[in-house]
Parts: structure tokens; sequence; C-alpha cells
């Protein structure tokens, strides 16, 4: 299974999870090798490819830096490492799409992602590439893209930037309401508040029957985990976020849809150590894995 990494992941001087987690991930899997991984280094995406989501004028500030306010919108600080990174990670999940709709499954260390507005980011995301991916899958021969959002906040960025297209859906089980939105007929959001009814939601939400999508791109957040500062919901633990990476691989590989995933939330600080945050986005990586063995 490829799963999409390179140092520019990290390559902005701003230091934060969204910026650093990539690396931490990447050298756990160095240290601790999980069967059948490889990383592979992505090719960064050109500005043309991001301007087709986002408004040019952003992904120019993005680029240069100026003006510094949409520079700065998704809360990072500017420097010049900061388009390549962005640029490196999109890249990847775009990557991770295509290598999925080739081999089944695949992944890229990218997070960062379903906030950012049309014309702006939005807390700690800056470019959306769960669209750009979703755009890409269309534009190479998918009919239909589902985005599968466990993040723990909502995603209104990528509500805001696929209204309209049916041919791509969005499943959106939350823990928490920031960034809320209301769906389309065709997409669904949940906004779950107690513990034991988080995974019995995210069963019910994923269709047995019916609609199928040519490809699932799963933003895999595990910022819903009880110990996380950042939108954590009590009662939702490591190893229930590990049932829930199963049930999600379970239902793509019983359906038969090539299904590529991102790291998403999940923030190191108080009781959730770093190697903590590490292990739960590795619980990811293991069971998009069994699809590929």
């Amino acid at each position: 299974m490829k799963v999409y990494y390179s140092p520019d992941y990290v390559g902005s001087a701003y230091s934060f999870d969204t910026t650093r987690k990539a690396k931490w991930v990447a050298d756990s899997l160095a240290h601790m090798p999980i069967p059948g991984v490889e990383l592979v280094a992505p090719e960064p995406l050109k500005f043309e490819d991001i301007a087709a989501v986002h408004e040019r004028r952003y992904v120019e500030a993005v680029r240069t830096g100026e003006p510094r306010e949409l520079a700065v919108s998704s809360s990072f600080d500017w420097d010049p490492g900061y388009w390549r990174m962005v640029a490196s990670s999109t890249g990847g999940a775009v990557a991770a799409v295509r290598s999925a709709m080739e081999d089944g499954v695949s992944g890229s260390l990218s997070s960062g992602l379903h906030h950012a507005r049309f014309e702006r980011g939005a807390m700690f995301c800056t470019f959306n590439g769960l669209v750009i991916a979703a755009k890409h899958a269309l534009a190479t021969g998918a009919q239909s893209v589902l985005i599968l959002d466990l993040d723990a906040h909502c995603g209104g960025g990528t509500h805001s930037l696929i209204e309209g297209d049916d041919r791509i859906r969005q499943i959106d089980v939350s823990v928490n309401a920031v960034d809320h939105y209301k769906p389309a007929a065709t997409n669904a959001l949940d906004v779950v508040w107690k513990a034991d009814e988080y995974l019995e939601t995210i069963r019910n939400r994923l269709p047995e029957r019916g609609w199928k999508p040519d490809v699932c791109i799963y933003n895999a957040g595990m910022d819903a985990e009880e110990r996380c500062q950042v939108g954590g919901l009590p009662g939702v633990t490591g190893e229930m976020l590990k049932e829930r990476e199963g049930i999600v691989f379970d239902w793509c590989r019983n359906r038969e849809i090539p299904v590529a995933f991102v790291l998403a939330g999940g923030y190191a600080g108080g009781a959730l150590l770093r190697d903590d945050l590490v292990q739960l986005h590795r619980s990811t990586i293991v069971e998009a894995a069994k699809l590929a063995s």
C-alpha cells in the first residue's frame, strides 16, 4: 500500500501539530514498519491545480505571502517554506486518490484540509485537499466520489466547495459543532454528543446498498479522542477509534470501494502525549493496510 509523504509536508517554520505530525508518523513507520506499507514522495501540486478549486488571489497569497491577511488566514504564520508544504501535502492527497483508484487503497500523511474555503483558509486548514482530490478523481474517470469526514469538527469548508455538485457526496459525523452547516439532500451531517452513540451513528450512515461511489476519500481525524483538548468527546477512547477504523475499511472492502485516507485532526497536549497521537494515526494505516494484504 502506497502512503504518501515527503519532508516538504513539514517544511513550514511554523510549529504546530498540523505542520509537524506527518513527520512524527513517518518516523514511527521507519522505526516500527507496518507490513505492506511503502512511503512514497508525491509531486507537489502546481498553482493551476489548486486554483481550479480555490480563488486565484488566495492561492497567490499563500504562494507569495501577500496580501498577508489572506496568506495567514489558516491561522499559521507565513514563511517561504509554507507554499511548498501545502502544495506537497495537498499533492499527496491527490496522489493517494489516484493510487486508490488503481490499487484499491492508499493514503497520505496530510492534514489541515476540510475547513478551507474557496477564498481563504480557516482553522488550521489552508487548501481543501479533499475537494481538490475529489475533483481530480472526477477528471480522471470517476463518476461519483464520497468524502467521508470523521474529524471531530464539522467539514463546513468542504460543504461550501461541493455544494451544487451532485457527483460528490459528503458523510460527516462529528462530535463538535465547530464549522457546522446545513447539508444538501444527498449529504449527511451528524453531530454526536454522547460517546455511546458515536460508532452506531457511523455504522448507520454508511450505506449497505443503493448508491455506490467510485472512490471514497476518508478524512480520518483522531481529535474525537477524549484526551484531545481540541475537540475530544468524553467517553470516546483510542480503542473506540481503532474500532471505527475497522468499521470504515471493512465497509469499503465489503462494497469493493477504493479508499484513500488522510490523517486530519488530532492534537497532542495535556493527557494526550505525542506518542499516543502517533499510535492513534497508525491505527488508520494498520486497518487500511489490511485491504492491500
